[in-house]
C-alpha cells in the first residue's frame, strides 16, 4: 500500500479526551469518515506530556503503531471525540 501524503489536508480537528474533555491534539484530517488512526507527521500540536496517555485524568487513549510503514496512534474506540 502506499504511504500517506505528507503534506496532507489542510482543515485541523482538535481531539478531546471522552472522560475528562482535556484536549489531546490538533489534527490534519483528511475525509468525512471516523476517527480511527492518527498518523504522527499530521499532528500539528499536541498537548500530551506521556505518549498514548490523557495529561488529566491519564487514562490511555491509544496504542502506538506503525500504518502502512509510517508511525501512528490507533485510537481505542469510545476513549476520544473531536471537533
Amino acid at each position: 500500500m502506499a504511504k500517506p501524503n505528507k503534506k496532507g489536508p489542510t482543515k485541523t480537528i482538535d481531539i478531546f479526551c471522552k472522560r475528562c474533555n482535556a484536549q489531546l491534539f490538533r489534527y490534519r484530517k483528511g475525509g468525512k469518515g471516523a476517527l480511527v488512526k492518527c498518523f504522527k507527521e499530521r499532528i500539528v500540536e499536541d498537548a500530551t506530556t506521556t505518549p498514548c496517555h490523557c495529561p488529566q485524568c491519564e487514562q490511555p487513549f491509544a496504542r502506538d503503531t506503525l500504518v502502512r510503514g509510517t508511525p501512528a496512534y490507533k485510537f481505542i474506540g469510545g476513549k476520544v471525540w473531536f471537533k
